[in-house]
């Protein structure tokens, strides 16, 4: 069975690869989503979906999820610098950030009426070990191992969670009163929480508003880090390509994805998904990205025996493709404030994963996803 299941992940990523933009350089990025939101406050609050029915033990992102701590930004911006590609570059992360989250607080004491947020450096200061966050974000960028890029306002459905609030849901406001963005349903069955899929959209003034709060987070994005983004990638890969248009005039020229991207069709449970591929360029000009490389090992873990050998084989058939190695890493696998040991075993394989690859590959480069995006559109952009 564990044969089957790894030629069928090699025959999948050989597909991934198949179409679109090449080159000889073997470059590699680190994709990495979710940085800034909210999600399982604390280890207390874990316990306590624990006792009263929640099975939060049984989806990692509920288990293990959270704003990184400061102990956990060290960690990870310690062990990038210690390594250079062939250029004199450190791996760096293209860290895809969410911009505010809600404001508890605000909202409760509206009655629920309306939805109010605060900036990501609010949230910080509320958390017990991330008050210097931002400082820890400003120097990773200074040195050049953690880079921004916009994922969305914030990661929660406000119109979704605004509503099942007033309609008086229980999960809804079970997980609101313990700083939770919604929360997965009761019982034995551990399916998603869907409150955080920020652009599924119900009606045609809900898709209006979901592009008006991604583009006003565009323009908070700008505020907080002195730049546009020049790339985006939208949470949960839930996109209209109707947006397409007016993230192209607010500065995006680059659409990081996966292979499919998922259009909600208003009225129905349900979207449409469509196909992309690196360098695929739309009527607006932009081009996409695709995620060819996975090292998620908190997250995805069926049929994986080793995630640095998972990791590595599938970079060696992006490169034998002339391809770069587009690695989908989200934040929680280096969040240690809930489970230090889910961050600790994380880095430990990333660590055993560069050595290996810089051995392997001498001539690696490591890169952001706007650089590749910049170089795919020919942008005048060369990695120094």
């Amino acid at each position: 069975m564990r044969d089957i299941v790894l030629n069928k992940r090699k025959i999948g990523r050989v597909y991934t690869n198949l179409r679109g933009w090449r080159t000889s350089r073997k470059i590699m990025i680190i994709e990495s989503d979710d940085w800034g939101s909210v999600r399982m406050p604390s280890k207390d609050v874990y316990d306590k979906c624990l006792r009263a029915g929640y099975p939060v033990d049984k989806r990692p992102y509920e288990r293990y999820d959270s704003i990184a701590s400061e102990e956990d930004l060290e960690l990870l911006f310690n062990l990038l610098s210690s390594y250079k590609d062939i250029k004199g570059n450190h791996p760096i992360i293209t860290a895809n950030c969410l911009v505010a989250n809600p404001d508890f607080e605000k909202i409760k004491a509206d009655n629920y009426n309306n939805y109010h947020y605060e900036l990501i450096t609010e949230t910080f200061k509320k958390y017990p070990k991330h008050s210097n966050n931002f400082n820890l974000w400003k120097q990773g960028m200074n040195s050049k191992v953690f880079h921004p890029q916009y994922h969305g306002r914030e990661h929660v459905n406000v119109s979704l969670l605004l509503g099942d609030l007033q309609k008086g849901k229980e999960n809804a406001h079970f997980g609101f009163a313990n700083g939770m963005p919604g929360c997965i349903p009761l019982g034995p069955k551990a399916i998603g929480n869907r409150y955080v899929e920020a652009m599924r959209y119900s009606s045609i003034k809900d898709k209006k508003d979901k592009l008006n709060i991604y583009l006003e987070g565009l323009d908070i994005f700008e505020r907080l880090f002195g730049f546009r983004s020049y790339s985006i990638i939208p949470p949960n890969y839930i996109w209209s390509l109707d947006y397409n248009e007016a993230v192209n005039k607010s500065g995006v020229k680059f659409i990081q994805s996966i292979r499919m991207i998922k259009e909600p069709v208003i009225g129905k449970d349900k979207v449409i998904k469509h196909d992309i591929y690196l360098g695929k360029k739309n009527k607006f000009g932009q081009v996409y990205g695709v995620r060819n490389v996975t090292f998620e090992p908190t997250s995805v873990k069926k049929g994986v025996q080793s995630f640095v050998d998972q990791c590595l084989m599938e970079m060696n058939i992006a490169f034998k493709m002339g391809k770069p190695a587009v690695i989908s890493s989200h934040r929680i696998n280096y969040v240690g404030f809930i489970d230090p040991g889910n961050r600790d075993r994380s880095l430990n394989m990333l660590e055993q994963i560069l050595t290996t690859a810089i051995k392997r590959w001498p001539d690696l480069e490591f890169m952001t996803s706007d650089q590749l995006g910049r170089i795919i559109l020919g942008h005048n952009y060369e990695n120094n």
